[in-house]
């Protein structure tokens, strides 16, 4: 764990030391998890959480860009059962610093203004450091909360096992696509994407191909600040 997250931080810091434009982003999350073997999701089990991290692009040129950072990001889902006054209600939500690399195209608004709409795409690989799952429910008047945290595998990212495996926990890394788009103001950024996993989320599915059920789709909203 200890050298995935100095991989990071390297990362980071590569982006950062560059010439590259700079900006810290922040939004909401609407988390999901795939419940059907061709990829479908259930519209009321997606989770309101959020994101936060650092951005950069390259300035490659006009129209075509490279953008890295690192993403403190919320995953996972909810449900809900209500009878009357009675209810069950779960939520389920494991956090991730992701690391994306996005092709960006942009559409310049003007000759000369920097402002530009922009539509990107790339793929991302992301680590589990932490996360809730909390279940309240009421039955004839009395209600309950429980909460525990989120467990992850010991997983060897240079390995083709999945070290640590156990039916109550997550894998350690995931890794998917990213798409989406918005529009550059030049001191304020805007943007939505919409994040495609391709890894089954538990640690003991080790065929991701086998099917697209158990995996994360994550919708984002968020605003940058250039630095």
């Amino acid at each position: 764990m200890k050298k995935v997250t100095t991989v990071l931080l390297v990362s980071l810091l590569a982006t950062i030391s560059t010439k590259a434009q700079t900006y810290v982003q922040a939004g909401l999350n609407l988390a999901n998890i795939t419940s059907t073997n061709n990829g479908q999701t259930q519209d009321n089990k997606w989770l309101p959480t959020f994101n936060v991290g650092i951005m950069s692009r390259f300035g490659i040129s006009k129209t075509f860009d490279l953008e890295s950072g690192l993403i403190f990001t919320g995953k996972g889902a909810k449900a809900e059962s209500t009878s009357g006054s009675d209810y069950v209600k779960a939520k389920f939500n494991p956090l991730y610093i992701e690391l994306p690399l996005n092709a960006v195209v942009k559409i310049p608004l003007s000759a000369t203004a920097k402002q530009n709409i922009f539509f990107h795409a790339g793929p991302y690989v992301a680590v589990g450091v932490g996360g809730k799952s909390t279940t309240d429910f009421s039955l004839a008047g009395v209600t309950s909360h429980t909460s525990s945290s989120i467990k992850f595998n010991n997983d060897d990212p240079t390995t083709s096992q999945q070290e640590g495996a156990a039916y109550d926990r997550l894998k350690r890394f995931d890794y998917g696509f990213n798409l989406g788009g918005g529009f550059d103001f030049g001191k304020l950024l805007l943007r939505a994407n919409y994040g495609f996993g391709l890894a089954k989320i538990n640690s003991t599915q080790t065929n991701n191909t086998s099917n697209d059920k158990n995996k994360f789709r994550t919708l984002s909203i968020s605003v940058g600040i250039p630095l």
